[in-house]
């Protein structure tokens, strides 16, 4: 373990890096396509970019994104709506993803089929969808020039290789369908730059979580998914027996590293970092924190008892991020635990809750 000073000093230098990459954007602002722009992480995205007066290139098919997610970030204070030109289309058309990227700089994609067991039952569509799709933006960044695709990789892409932490160059075989899309991404990235020069950078994201996150559905994700449980009374469920472990995300780290990911120097490129906390909660763990936090808002919840139930299919046992990479080639540095990024998402959470 690092010394604590060592640790403070490289936070205060990644930091500034953070702060000295924003402030740029606001004084030379780019044009940046999001895809997924009104999902979970490509809401956040928008959000920061828009504070940052940059000009913003939006599309989604609203499959898994919603429009009241576009609202709540246009409507917020300081959002300059007129800095957003919104495309209703779906990336697995060429045609709608060469219209978007026209005069683009940077891609952030961020659009995909999402969810290990929607992949085990609709396997053709979650390839559809992440293959297709992905090639079709990166055919068309390639031929207007874009400076860099920044694209969502996976965890799921480790598979079952059993290292822990999870390096990354050290990746076993698939466990899912979607583990599958995600990791040929990643080769159709490597392709698209050694023969046409396309630059990308790929983030393998670890259960990043936060506003706008959705709570309903089959393949909501599980805080979530539970927070809503918890205050209707419904039954919390936990795949297995509780001690499966994740590397739990707060959504600010994962908007920090795609900008520092779209403007790192070239060197840094092509390639793909883990993007994480470096830390490993179980799902034990997580519904403790989670009814603490819960608990300290409306005391007047009735406490609960998580149910167990049979290990979900695809799923991996342990996923715990090195984070090393990330923080020397981008200067990422995580500023949310999971802890502290559930005591601020907690409220949007509840209301979200309470809004059914």
């Amino acid at each position: 373990m690092k010394a604590a000073s060592s640790t403070d000093d490289f936070r205060q230098m990644a930091g500034t890096r953070y702060e000295a990459v924003k402030l740029d954007l606001q004084n030379h602002p780019r044009t940046w396509l999001v895809t997924g722009v009104a999902g979970f992480i490509g809401s956040n995205l928008l959000e920061q970019l828009l504070a940052l007066g940059q000009r913003v290139v939006g599309l989604d098919n609203f499959s898994t994104g919603y429009r009241h997610n576009l609202n709540e970030v246009l409507a917020a204070r300081g959002a300059c709506p007129e800095l957003l030109t919104f495309i209703e289309g779906d990336i697995c058309d060429l045609d709608t993803c060469r219209q978007a990227i026209v005069g683009v700089d940077y891609v952030l994609h961020q659009a995909a089929l999402g969810s290990v067991p929607r992949s085990i039952e609709d396997p053709v569509a979650t390839n559809r969808a992440n293959i297709d799709g992905f090639l079709n933006v990166l055919t068309a960044a390639k031929d207007e020039g874009v400076a860099r695709v920044v694209y969502a990789a996976s965890s799921s892409t480790y598979g079952d290789h059993p290292g822990l932490p999870k390096v990354e160059d050290k990746i076993g075989k698939p466990l899912s369908p979607y583990a599958v899309t995600k990791y040929v991404n990643e080769l159709y990235a490597d392709v698209f730059a050694s023969v046409y020069g396309l630059e990308s950078v790929g983030l393998r994201y670890f259960n990043v979580f936060g506003p706008r996150q959705d709570p309903n559905g089959a393949y909501a994700a599980v805080i979530p998914k539970w927070i809503d449980a918890y205050i209707r009374g419904d039954s919390v469920y936990i795949n297995g027996d509780g001690e499966t472990s994740r590397d739990f995300c707060y959504i600010d780290n994962a908007v920090q590293a795609n900008l520092l990911a779209a403007v790192a120097p070239r060197e840094h490129a092509n390639t793909v970092y883990n993007v994480a906390v470096g830390d490993q909660t179980t799902l034990n763990q997580l519904f403790e924190f989670i009814e603490t936090r819960l608990l300290e808002r409306l005391p007047n919840l009735a406490k609960c008892s998580p149910v167990y139930r049979e290990f979900r299919a695809g799923d991996v046992r342990h996923s715990l991020a090195e984070i090393g990479k990330a923080r020397k080639g981008l200067g990422y540095c995580p500023t949310h635990e999971v802890g502290e990024g559930l005591g601020i998402a907690m409220d949007w959470y509840i209301q979200c809750s309470r809004n059914k």
